[in-house]
């Protein structure tokens, strides 16, 4: 913006204090400086660049320069307090507009995480941040060991790396309860994955759960519980995956939608081990590490760091108490299954 198209009214009065400051020596008044402060907020909230609005008090300024001798001195000073008064008010607007910047999106981040509002009006202010709900959405969560806050280092580096690769692609990065978010449309797979991969870097090794695209307004919230309930069953499951996709761990959801039915298997299939010496959970451990090892009897041991015969000696006590042979395919689908459960449902340490 040139300097013609700053209004007058942001330099009103301006000439005046010139005038007087170079005929009297004063320095500028208590209100004369408010004054400047309070154009300078007008300015800053009409738009207008702060450099062109300096430009222009410079160049009148040099319109209104006093011929005395002995006075530029003082008209200096006067210019100078002038300037550094309005640019006070130009920055404090724009630190005003910040931060309530700042508190609509986080009160829109809020409604459209937790659905406290209407869909319909939620649509419409998801415009204003580069979402259009109408079409699918899918959200990815990380989650390092210390939580983090927008404008910390690392969802910043985080940010300016998906920006630097896509731009905005009506991608939404937050924060929420200590974790990065990435919001993006849901058929673009790719930037959701690089988000993974910068924020699993970012966050030293941090996990990222990936939920499925979901339609309209309602499907960011579906996608990022979808999200959350990954992290969960990573944590409660022990998975190493340092990325996971809820598409993957549908099954999950499945095994505990009727948790009686659940707790039910547990009892009654891993209800016996609760006698053995030194309680269930080493035994629970073994069929674990069974299980994950493809039933493969020398790599269980390994990763229990125990001789082949020793795991051995556990397999045969957990068919002696439950009756039932880890071995055998058509016993594991069950001991499997329970097994599960129970680290869903953190048995033994919590009572089924």
């Amino acid at each position: 913006m040139t300097d013609r198209e700053i209004p007058e009214q942001y330099l009103e009065g301006y000439a005046r204090i010139l005038a007087e400051v170079s005929a009297t020596g004063r320095r500028l008044t208590r209100e004369e400086l408010t004054s400047r402060r309070a154009l300078g907020e007008q300015a800053a909230d009409a738009g207008h660049g702060l450099r062109a609005l300096v430009s222009a008090h410079l160049t009148a300024a040099r319109a209104t320069w006093p011929t005395t001798s002995g006075s530029a001195d003082s008209a200096l000073a006067a210019v100078h307090q002038v300037i550094d008064a309005f640019a006070e008010g130009y920055e404090r607007a724009q630190r005003q507009a910040v931060r309530q910047e700042e508190a609509a999106r986080r009160e829109f981040i809020d409604d459209l995480l937790y659905g406290r509002s209407d869909l319909g009006r939620i649509a419409e202010r998801a415009e204003r941040f580069g979402l259009r709900l109408s079409h699918a959405h899918a959200v990815a969560v990380a989650q390092g060991p210390t939580a983090y806050e927008e404008g910390d280092p690392i969802p910043r580096r985080v940010e300016h790396a998906l920006i630097s690769r896509f731009g905005d692609r009506s991608i939404l990065l937050t924060t929420k309860d200590g974790r990065l978010l990435c919001i993006a449309p849901g058929h673009q797979d790719e930037v959701l994955a690089h988000f993974a991969k910068q924020a699993h870097a970012a966050t030293d090794g941090g996990r990222v759960a990936i939920g499925r695209p979901q339609p309209g307004p309602g499907g960011v919230v579906h996608s990022y519980e979808e999200a959350l309930n990954a992290l969960e069953l990573a944590e409660r499951l022990e998975l190493e995956d340092p990325v996971l996709r809820a598409a993957d761990l549908l099954v999950y959801p499945v095994l505990t939608r009727d948790r009686q039915a659940m707790a039910d298997l547990v009892r009654n299939t891993l209800g016996p081990l609760t006698t053995a010496r030194g309680g269930p959970q080493p035994l629970l451990d073994t069929l674990t590490a069974y299980f994950d090892s493809g039933c493969v009897a020398a790599e269980a041991a390994r990763r229990l760091s125990l001789s082949v015969r020793a795991l051995t000696y556990r397999l045969e006590r957990i068919q002696k108490l439950t009756g039932a042979n880890p071995a055998d395919p058509a016993h594991r689908y069950m001991l499997q299954t329970a097994v599960i459960g129970a680290r869903l449902l953190d048995w033994p340490a919590k009572e089924l």
